[in-house]
C-alpha cells in the first residue's frame, strides 16, 4: 500500500515505517503550533522557544500515533490476526493487517484498542501536566504536555466516529457483523456511514473555504476524500472476498483462447488476431507447446513499417512465472497478486499446457454482476 514508506525500526517484531507524506503533515503541524497555538497559549516567549516547543509536541504526537497503532497491533496479534507493519502517513497511522478478523467480536477488540490507548495517553499527559505545574516546571513544558493531552482526546473522539473505516466505523461493523453474522452486509452499512461522514467533512471544508479559512477547509476536504476512498476500497475488498471465496481461476478463465503462431508476421498478427478478435494479450504456441505471449507493449517497441517483415517468433516474450497462474489458484489470491504487481492479464497453465486466459476484466465483470444482484455466470 505504501510503496515509498521508509522502515525506521522494529518494536516487538512490528516494523515501524514512515511514508514521505508524513513529513508534510509534521511540518505543517509544527509550523502551526509555533506560529499560532503556543503563542496564544503562552505569550511573551521568543520565536525560537515556540519552535522548540512545537518540535517536542510533534515528537509527542508521533509517539501517540505510534502507540495508538501499536495497541491495535498487539490486540490483533493476541487474537490471531497477523500484522505486517505500522505505517505513519499523511492522515495519521495504519496497522497493516495481513488477514481480516475472523469474527465481529475479534474486530471489535482490535478496533476499540486504539481509541482506548489514546484516552489513556490523554489522561497520562493531563496528569503529568498537573504534576509539572505543581512542581514549578517551566510553563513551556506544561503547555506542551497540555497540548498532548488535548490532541490525544481529539484523536480518540475523531476515531470513535461511527464512520467506516475509522475505528468507530469498524466498531459499528463489528456490532452489525456479530448481530447478523453477515460480514458483507455489515460492511455495506458501515461503508454508507463512512460515505455520509466523508461528504459531511467535505461540505464543512467548502464552507470553511468560503469563510476564508483556507488551510482548515482544504484539510477537511482532504480528510473527507481519504475517508470516502478508503471506505469504498474496504467495501470492494470485502465484496471481492465474499464473491470469490472458495472459487478458483478455472471457474472464470476463458478456455481455448486465441493464440498466435511464431511464424506469423506482426502485420498479420495485428490484423487477423488483435483487431479482428479485439484482444491485446495473446499466448504464442506451436502446436500444443506453449512458448510465451505477445501483447501491445511488445508491438509498441517495434516501428510499424517493420511489422510486415518481423515474425512473432522474433519478438514474443518467453515463459515467465509473472504472467502464468495455475488453474487451481484461488481467485482471491489472484486479486491480491494483481494489486501487488499491477499485472492485469495471465495465462492459465497446467503441466506446461495452456488451459486458458484470465484477466482483471473477467474479475471485475463478475464483481459488477454481484453488485447488481445478478447471479454469476457459470462455465
Amino acid at each position: 500500500m505504501f510503496t515509498h514508506a521508509v522502515r525506521l525500526f522494529s518494536i516487538n517484531k512490528f516494523d515501524i515505517k514512515v511514508d514521505p507524506s508524513w513529513l508534510i503533515i509534521a511540518a505543517l503541524i509544527t509550523w502551526s503550533l509555533s506560529q499560532k497555538f503556543f503563542p496564544d497559549a503562552l505569550p511573551g516567549l521568543s520565536s525560537r522557544a515556540y519552535l522548540v516547543m512545537a518540535a517536542f509536541a510533534m515528537l509527542g504526537l508521533f509517539a501517540s500515533l505510534l502507540l495508538h497503532e501499536l495497541a491495535h497491533s498487539v490486540v490483533a496479534r493476541r487474537l490471531g490476526v497477523p500484522i505486517k507493519s505500522i505505517t505513519l502517513f499523511l492522515f495519521g497511522g495504519i496497522a497493516e493487517l495481513e488477514a481480516e478478523p475472523k469474527s465481529g467480536l475479534t474486530e471489535f477488540w482490535i478496533a476499540i484498542a486504539g481509541p482506548l490507548m489514546s484516552l489513556v495517553l490523554a489522561f497520562g499527559f493531563w496528569s503529568l501536566s498537573g504534576v509539572a505545574a505543581l512542581s514549578n516546571m517551566a510553563p513551556a513544558g506544561v503547555s506542551v504536555l497540555s497540548y498532548l493531552a488535548l490532541i490525544n482526546v481529539v484523536l480518540a473522539v475523531f476515531n470513535l466516529v461511527p464512520a467506516f473505516p475509522l475505528d468507530g466505523g469498524r466498531v459499528l461493523r463489528a456490532y452489525l457483523w456479530h448481530r447478523s453474522g453477515d460480514v458483507l452486509a455489515a460492511t455495506r452499512t458501515a461503508t454508507r456511514s463512512g460515505t455520509f461522514f466523508a461528504y459531511f467533512l467535505m461540505a464543512l471544508g467548502v464552507m470553511a473555504l468560503f469563510q476564508g479559512a483556507i488551510v482548515a477547509g482544504l484539510w477537511q476536504i482532504m480528510i473527507g476524500g481519504f475517508v470516502l476512498v478508503a471506505a469504498r476500497a474496504a467495501y470492494t475488498a470485502q465484496l471481492t472476498k465474499s464473491v470469490f471465496e472458495g472459487q478458483t481461476v478455472a471457474t472464470l478463465m476463458t478456455r481455448d483462447p486465441i493464440t498466435a503462431h511464431p511464424e506469423m508476421t506482426l502485420a498479420i498478427f495485428v490484423n487477423q488476431i488483435m483487431l479482428r478478435h479485439n484482444v491485446s494479450f495473446v499466448p504464442v504456441t506451436e502446436g500444443v507447446v506453449l512458448l510465451g505471449h505477445i501483447d501491445r507493449s511488445v508491438l509498441s517497441r517495434i516501428d510499424r513499417e517493420n511489422w510486415a517483415n518481423t515474425r512473432v517468433g522474433d519478438v514474443f516474450v518467453g515463459l515467465h512465472d509473472a504472467v502464468m497462474v495455475a488453474p487451481d489458484t484461488l481467485l482471491s489470491d489472484l486479486m491480491d497478486r494483481i494489486w501487488k504487481t499491477g499485472r492485469r492479464k495471465f495465462m492459465v497453465v497446467a503441466d506446461n499446457q495452456l488451459q486458458g486466459i484470465i484477466t482483471l476484466s473477467d474479475l471485475t465483470v463478475r464483481l459488477n454482476e454481484s453488485m447488481r444482484g445478478r447471479p454469476p455466470t457459470t462455465d
